[in-house]
């Protein structure tokens, strides 16, 4: 059974959540059969957290099916390259931050926590050739009905903040749940000193121009993230200072406008690499994105949580959803 009203969209990425949830409970926490399932557990009371906070009628958590596409890596070869080489530490919260190669004990987490989502008929998305940011970035753009949060520890994602035609915020997890702090244009351009009335895409131009070694995106050289701003705010767009770079009248520096000459083809490359994909091929594994208010399968859920030993987790989210409305 699900509700019909109306409400908040909940988006969750759901790479970004359990990877948070690995490093950030003990791995001492074990099925009874002894397999780690401290990401489970997480995962779990976060969306059980979230659901209670958020109240949303309507959630679905994101996969990254593919979380260096290809085709991102062929405009830009360094992008999240050193992501790969550096291994996982569990127990280690700071390598969250650097690594995305799943740690081998993480790997079979997932798919307990997605065996445990479908036998609940929570839906997940995702899409071939694209990272779960742009699966959030897809269903937040088409979404014409309910205010969407976008709840993840990627600040990538700042770019879908929005007001119409329906609000998009984003839930940051960069300090943990307990402390999240909800983005919408208003925070963002307070925080970044871009211009409110288009936030989101400044935010993305911002990132190119910095640069972001966490993705391995150097940036253009010697523009920082001050100057970067500072650009925006005179300019506009990067469209306007990139024009206003050609244009030996403009206001622009003479060493800023060398700087943004010589890294054009950077420019040109980065820009697909860094806006988040708002038209990838989404397929979700459910009809319908209405959060359910009991489990679709609840013997199958009762004997997953069983064999996992996260009984007092799905007792949590399930307390959570019959604390909304129906």
């Amino acid at each position: 059974m699900a509700r019909m009203s109306k409400g908040q969209l909940l988006l969750l990425d759901g790479a970004s959540m359990w990877f948070r949830s690995y490093f950030g409970v003990p791995s001492s926490i074990t099925a009874p059969d002894g397999r780690p399932v401290n990401a489970v557990r997480g995962f779990l009371d976060a969306v059980a957290t979230l659901i209670t906070r958020e109240r949303p009628h309507r959630l679905v958590v994101c996969r990254d099916d593919d979380w260096r596409p290809q085709w991102r890596v062929d405009l830009i070869p360094t992008y999240k390259a050193q992501r790969v080489a550096i291994p996982a530490t569990p127990g280690d919260p700071a390598s969250e931050l650097d690594v995305e190669e799943v740690p081998d004990d993480l790997t079979p987490q997932v798919d307990m926590i997605l065996d445990l989502l479908d036998a609940f008929g929570i839906a997940t998305a995702g899409a071939p050739e694209a990272e779960a940011d742009d699966v959030l970035g897809t269903l937040a753009d088409r979404e014409r009905r309910d205010p969407v949060m976008v709840v993840s520890g990627d600040r990538d994602l700042f770019q879908l903040v929005r007001d119409e035609p329906v609000p998009v915020r984003v839930l940051y997890l960069g300090r943990g749940l307990a402390k999240a702090t909800a983005y919408g244009p208003a925070e963002v351009a307070q925080a970044y000193g871009v211009s409110v009335e288009r936030a989101g895409p400044a935010y993305a131009e911002l990132a190119l121009l910095r640069g972001d070694p966490s993705d391995g995106l150097p940036g253009v050289p010697g523009i920082g993230a001050k100057t970067a701003a500072t650009l925006l705010a005179h300019h506009g767009s990067l469209e306007q200072i990139l024009a206003a770079s050609r244009d030996e009248a403009s206001t622009i520096s003479k060493a800023h406008r060398s700087k943004l000459l010589a890294a054009a083809d950077y420019i040109e490359k980065a820009q697909p690499v860094v806006r988040v994909t708002v038209d990838a091929d989404v397929t979700m594994t459910t009809e319908t994105d209405a959060l359910p208010l009991v489990a679709a399968n609840p013997r199958r859920v009762a004997e997953l949580a069983q064999r996992y030993g996260v009984s007092s987790s799905i007792g949590r989210l399930q307390k959570a959803l019959d604390a909304l409305p129906g």
